[in-house]
This record gives C-alpha cells, structure tokens and sequence, in this order.
C-alpha cells in the first residue's frame, strides 16, 4: 500500500503540478488526440505542440524515420495558429485536468512577441519559449544557439506576457548551452526546459539522397538520453550558480520509469516524456505510479527529496 504521506506535486515556476510528469510539446498534440489511450487527467501538465503567430502546414516530403534507437523528424512546427489554438483548441485542453503549457514558437522577434501577447492574454497556465526546434529554416533553433540571441528573444518575450510564468526550451545543439541558460534566466526566465531534439542526418542509400527534404531532421529516443542526462548534470551546476537558481524540467529519451527517476536524481524538478509514448501511450501513467512506489521504497515523500545533488 502506497504512503499517503507521500507527495508527487512540484512547483514549477509558481504553478503547483500535481505530479511532475509532463507530456512533451510536438507529441501528445492537444492532449485530445491521446483521449481513451491513457488517463490524460493523471498527469501533472500537457505541453502544447508548437505554436506560431500564424497557421503553418509543416514540412513537405518524408517527415518520420526510425533510428536504432531513435525517431528522426522533420515535422516543421505544423499548427493552426495561435488564435484558432485558443478558441478551437484551448477551452477542451483546459477541461482534461492537467495544467497547459504553451510552446511558442517563431520565425521572427515579432512573431514571438505578438504571439506572447496573445497567450498571455489566455487562460494557460505556463509559456514554453521554443528557441529550440531544428526544423524550420527560420527562427527556431535560431535564437537557442548563442547567449546573446537567445537573452535577447527571452527578454522581449518577458516583457510581452508578463502575468504568465516562462520557461525556456534549450536546444542541445548550442555550442555553450550553460551559457545560453544562464542569459535565458538574466533576461526573465522563471525556468529551464531541455533538451530537445539533436540535429541529425539520414541518407538513402538506394538513391544517394537526405531522405529528408531539409537534409536535417531532429533525433529524439532513448539513445539520446544518455547525453541528455548529461546535460541536464551540467546545467544543475550552472544553474545552482545562481542566487536565485531557477527549476530544470528535464526530458529526452525516456522510456522507462527508471529513465525518468535517473533525471529527477540528477537534479530535474520535472520531466517530460516524448517519443516514448508513441510506443506505449500508457507510459506516463506508469511512469507516476512507480515513481510513487519508489519513493515508498526509499522511505522519501517528496519529489525535491529524490534529487542527489542537494
């Protein structure tokens, strides 16, 4: 029998998650896509697919490939726009039970403002700034790959949603990501989220061509979460720097609840589960229950007391 004194809640940026299990944004659509697969209302958050300003059909040609280990993908931030997001897609969102995070996402400083405005005009709970995706051949990635470019789009977007709590999506591909962090956080991010996808290449050998129509495409899966973890180990140190260190929602990867608790050990406040529920939709119901079972195991009650590094 499970401890009722153990609590599963985190407090990401001021927002208390009933569990820190997040879906990630780009994989579990608008949460009613999952609906009748697994027990949406368990979860501690749902993360919106990408947003934009306007609507975007995403990518031509191949957009899925299986790696060993791994899923590539080019879909190219495909969405109605943040508009018909709010009106179409957010009143349903909000009735599902976790709380709404909403990735924003862009091709332009404009864009990434106009579409702060708009969502902080709503009712989510969490902006996720994207200056991470490498699928698109503006913006994106873009703004995540140096200090200087990625403070400047976390400022701008601070001051255009001021009542919401931010967090930054990182990308791994940036040559310094600590030091991309810690601008993020001098410019007004309330917390962390990495990594995303690695940019990676597939050749068809049958033609001698990029099987995908942008060459590149993003590498997710359990073969990038050992690099992953690594990161997230590095950035805790960067972070915790800091006087004021900001929570790190750590995600890549996992597949397993032992995935899961090796990035709540290595200092993650939270995690998010990707291309693993595409496997197997229930994971993430799994993933809380044995986390609560661990915990019981080890005599902890709660998730903060995981962490190795404190």
């Amino acid at each position: 029998m499970i401890d009722k004194k153990i609590d599963l809640s985190v407090d990401i940026a001021g927002v208390k998650l009933k569990n820190p299990v997040m879906a990630a944004s780009g994989t579990f659509g608008y949460g009613r896509e999952y609906e009748g697969l697994l027990d949406i209302s368990a979860l501690g958050a749902i993360c919106t697919k990408g947003l934009t300003l306007n609507p975007r059909q995403g990518n031509e040609g191949i957009r899925l490939h299986e790696t060993p280990s791994g899923l590539m993908n080019s879909i190219g931030l495909q969405n109605p726009g943040i508009r018909a997001f709010i009106e179409n897609e957010l009143p349903t969102l909000n009735k599902l039970g976790p709380k709404v995070i909403a990735n924003l996402s862009g091709g332009t400083e404009e864009e990434y403002v106009k579409g702060a405005v708009m969502l902080n005009a709503s009712p989510v709970d969490i902006l996720e700034l994207n200056i991470s995706c490498p699928n698109v051949k503006a913006g994106g990635m873009a703004f995540g790959l140096n200090p200087e470019d990625a403070g400047a789009i976390t400022a701008l977007v601070r001051r255009a949603a001021p009542d919401k709590p931010l967090m930054v999506k990182l990308t791994p591909n940036a040559p310094d990501l600590n030091a991309v962090a810690l601008a993020c956080v001098k410019a007004g991010a309330d917390a962390l989220s990495l990594v995303n996808t690695f940019k990676a290449l597939a050749i068809d050998i049958k033609t001698g061509k990029p099987i995908f129509d942008n060459v590149f495409a993003g590498l997710s899966g359990p073969c990038i979460r050992p690099i992953a973890l690594r990161m997230l180990w590095e950035l805790y140190d960067a972070v915790h720097s800091l006087s004021k260190p900001v929570p790190i929602v750590g995600m890549g990867g996992i597949a397993s609840v032992d995935d899961a608790l090796e990035f709540l050990l290595a200092g993650a406040s939270a995690i998010q589960v990707g291309s693993g529920t595409f496997v197997h939709p229930p994971l993430m119901n799994e993933i809380i229950y044995e986390i609560e079972n661990y915990m019981a195991e080890k005599g902890k009650t709660k998730i903060r007391d995981l962490n190795i590094r404190l």
